[in-house]
């Protein structure tokens, strides 16, 4: 994987973009709208800039010469080793742009699609090389969280999964491998779990947004910054996992038969929330506090590299 296209140039096709070039890779970036093509390089220049105040990169412009814009999605994938596609997340537009990508690919090709929680069966089907494709889903802004899900498509060349993981840690990324395919994955579903029980907490009145905010931002995420549930819970009794289920199984299962009959997220309880979010913080400032979010992001980046395990 050498030679490396990026189909779709925003946020998150950016940023990988970094991820392959800051490794040695040489990339070729295109995105449909003209204005992203014409934004990308300076996007990404800001980006690196602001990993290398940190430490996390040395050579700014040395990564940049690697990154080039193609005019069309065909001089970008008419080379490339390794595709990755970040297109909007509709399966009408993932067929469209996977049968694109499929008619301009080398057929030795390997194709991982950024998608956060649509199967790939469910929109490479049709394509010529489909068992050259599959999932390759980060979290965003995958130059600064590593994890990356790769979950083949039932018709996936079984070779190709061992064959990524192995590049994608040459790439100092942290391949997480579904062994089969499950709406929302491995992250979203976990993600997911914790969104609906705060959703439902604050509907039913036991604590505002912000205050759900800060059990996790103060209390759980410092220790999910560099441990899973497993091994939290493993350390969290004398006696170890085994020890932490017969104490506690009994009231998270419990706990559990509480969200039976889980309810969507209505247009009123939305609007609760944002009226609470947009008062802490307005529209307008959004921009920066994701700036925000990204330096602190930058940080706690170098700190982990920083550390041994």
């Amino acid at each position: 994987m050498r030679n490396v296209a990026i189909v779709g140039a925003g946020l998150v096709g950016s940023g990988w973009a970094i991820v392959f070039a800051r490794s040695g890779a040489t990339v070729r970036v295109f995105d449909a709208e003209a204005s992203i093509r014409a934004s990308v390089l300076d996007r990404i220049r800001e980006s690196l800039a602001e990993m290398r105040s940190v430490g996390l990169v040395d050579e700014v412009e040395a990564i940049l010469a690697r990154i080039s814009v193609a005019d069309s999605l065909a001089e970008a994938v008419a080379e490339a080793d390794y595709v990755q596609e970040s297109v909007f997340e509709r399966v009408d537009v993932k067929t469209a742009i996977s049968l694109a990508i499929d008619a301009a690919m080398r057929p030795d090709a390997i194709v991982g699609s950024s998608s956060s929680g649509i199967p790939a069966s469910a929109f490479t089907e049709g394509c010529r090389n489909r068992g050259r494709f599959l999932i390759s889903h980060p979290v965003n802004p995958p130059h600064l969280v590593p994890v990356v899900e790769l979950v083949p498509a039932p018709w996936t060349d079984p070779a190709i999964v061992p064959f990524l993981r192995a590049e994608m840690e040459r790439f100092g990324q942290v391949p997480v491998v579904v062994n089969r395919e499950i709406a929302g994955f491995i992250l979203n579903r976990l993600q997911g779990a914790l969104l609906n029980e705060a959703w439902a907490l604050f509907e039913d009145g036991y604590a505002s947004a912000a205050d759900i905010d800060a059990t996790v931002a103060h209390g759980l995420g410092l220790r999910w910054s560099f441990m899973g549930p497993f091994e939290t819970i493993d350390l969290n009794a004398p006696g170890g996992v085994a020890d932490y289920a017969e104490r506690l199984g009994p009231l998270y299962h419990s706990v559990a038969q509480d969200r039976t009959d889980p309810k969507p997220w209505s247009d009123e309880l939305v609007g609760r929330v944002a009226a609470e979010r947009r008062g802490a913080l307005p529209s307008e400032a959004l921009a920066d506090r994701r700036a925000w979010r990204d330096g602190r992001l930058m940080r706690l980046v170098a700190h982990k590299q920083a550390q041994k395990d």
